[in-house]
């Protein structure tokens, strides 16, 4: 243990011996440990102490770059130390009221007791400080080895103390490929339902964190075979029984898990894409609700992409998700159909424009979900769709290249809108902003001169003239 400690021991053990020096415990504990086990140690600990918090801010304050009371409240106190985030929590255990969303929390007297109310048995074990004695009393060891998630105790006590540990498990297995006891998996079957108790965002960052794992299909897996996902991502398991049209061979679940595979094997400098994943889980989920059984036995889905689109900005609302998250990933779902309406490649310029507008900062994750949506077994339609794509990025290559895509502008400012028109700010300059920026997707640079007649041209039609003020934005009346 000692030479798996040689990167955090200088810091841990000069906090160990400052707590001693006070007469307190102090230990290693939790993932910290498992993952100094694994060969995957960060630079966060979490310690577990007999002090209560008060006395772990007295002890720390002189130590400590800095601290915060954030979590003091449930036992914590976080401090940073160098590049060293720690967080420090008093030996404690909790448990759910059946009708309250907040742990109780109850302070303990050893480690040992602490360890036992942990969610897994390969994250109940500790090392003492500054001693390096190591403490697994639950066999957690052994689980690690085995790739096993196991509780310390029953796993219906587990569960029903904290019923969030039914979605860490789904987690770790994303995480760290380990498969859930059979005793595990059948308490979190008949206890699905207690989730409900949990706040919003706990379960977010659990969901958060299964889908930017390594093997996010396994914990999906998981969370639909046991029920959990009916109550906490319901439009997962309402895939399993809708037939996608382009895909007889897969359930559209099947397929989503599929894409989802094939949007992480697109992802850069092995960095986990939150966004281009979630939006490949959720970009078909309208599709029980535009299901249509159709002549000749085939079934459609007309807009499922808007409504997936509406459906994907509630649940991620609800799930408390920063608003950029959800109207990033709401609108991926929304675009990832628009790619086949390019057919053999006959769109226009212009179409290609609208196409990167209407992308924007999305275009790249959406060149990557578009191809990920491809999961077709026909070997020769597979290959078709991927070089129409490739001659589409072509065509965005080569436009951006000529006309600055990403930049793309009317060509004339508001200032000039105001000048040409002969009016006043108001909602007029936002219409004849908006002509101006379909003429210049439509026909690219024309020039200011072509420009300025056009606009005055459309301000004609629209009885809206030079010289005239046309506060009211009401065009033709």
């Amino acid at each position: 243990m000692t030479d798996l400690f040689r990167k955090i021991a200088p810091v841990a053990d000069e906090l160990g011996r400052l707590f001693a020096a006070q007469g307190h415990e102090l230990a290693l504990v939790g993932g910290p440990v498992r993952d100094l086990l694994l060969g995957r140690a960060g630079n966060d600990l979490d310690l577990t102490t007999d002090a209560r918090p008060e006395r772990v801010l007295e002890i720390v304050k002189s130590w400590a770059d800095s601290v915060w009371t954030i979590g003091i409240d449930f036992g914590t106190v976080g401090l940073r130390k160098g590049n060293w985030l720690i967080e420090i929590t008093t030996y404690r255990s909790e448990s759910y009221d059946p009708k309250s969303r907040k742990p109780e929390v109850i302070y303990g007297e050893t480690l040992e007791a602490d360890l036992e109310r942990r969610d897994f048995a390969v994250n109940a074990m500790a090392v003492r400080l500054p001693g390096h004695e190591f403490v697994d009393p639950y066999g957690g060891l052994s689980d690690l080895r085995a790739g096993r998630l196991r509780t310390p105790g029953t796993p219906e006590r587990s569960f029903d103390d904290d019923p969030l540990r039914m979605l860490r498990a789904a987690r770790f297995a994303s995480q760290l490929g380990f498969e859930v006891d059979g005793q595990a998996l059948a308490a979190m079957s008949a206890m699905a339902e207690r989730i409900e108790i949990v706040s919003a965002e706990r379960i977010r960052d659990e969901l958060d964190k299964l889908i930017c794992g390594a093997n996010p299909r396994e914990g999906l897996r998981l969370l639909v075979e046991t029920g959990l996902a009916a109550h906490v991502l319901p439009e997962l398991p309402k895939l399993r029984l809708e037939i996608d049209e382009h895909h007889r061979h897969k359930d559209v679940y099947d397929h989503t898990l599929t894409v989802l595979d094939q949007a992480i094997a697109q992802e850069e400098d092995g960095k986990p894409d939150r966004v281009l994943r979630w939006a490949a889980l959720m970009h078909d989920v309208g599709k029980p609700k535009t299901r249509r059984h159709e002549a000749g036995g085939r079934v459609s889905f007309h807009h499922h992409e808007v409504v997936g689109a509406q459906m994907t900005r509630k649940r991620m609302t609800e799930l408390k998700f920063p608003k950029d998250v959800v109207s990033d990933v709401s609108r991926l779902v929304e675009l990832h159909l628009r790619f086949h309406g390019y057919g053999t490649g006959e769109w226009t310029d212009s179409a290609v424009r609208r196409y990167v507008r209407d992308a924007g900062h999305l275009l790249d994750r959406l060149h990557k979900l578009t191809r990920a949506d491809c999961t077709t077994r026909n070997k020769r339609k597979a290959v078709t769709l991927a070089r129409t794509y490739d001659q589409l990025e072509e065509r965005i290559a080569r436009l951006a290249e000529e006309e600055e895509l990403a930049k793309i502008r009317p060509e004339l400012d508001g200032n000039e809108i105001q000048r040409v028109l002969g009016v006043g700010p108001g909602p007029v300059v936002g219409l004849a902003y908006k002509f101006l920026l379909d003429l210049r997707l439509d026909k690219g640079m024309i020039g200011k001169d072509a420009a300025t007649a056009a606009l005055l041209d459309w301000a004609r039609a629209n009885e809206m003239g030079p010289g005239e003020r046309g506060g009211s934005g009401d065009l033709g009346t």
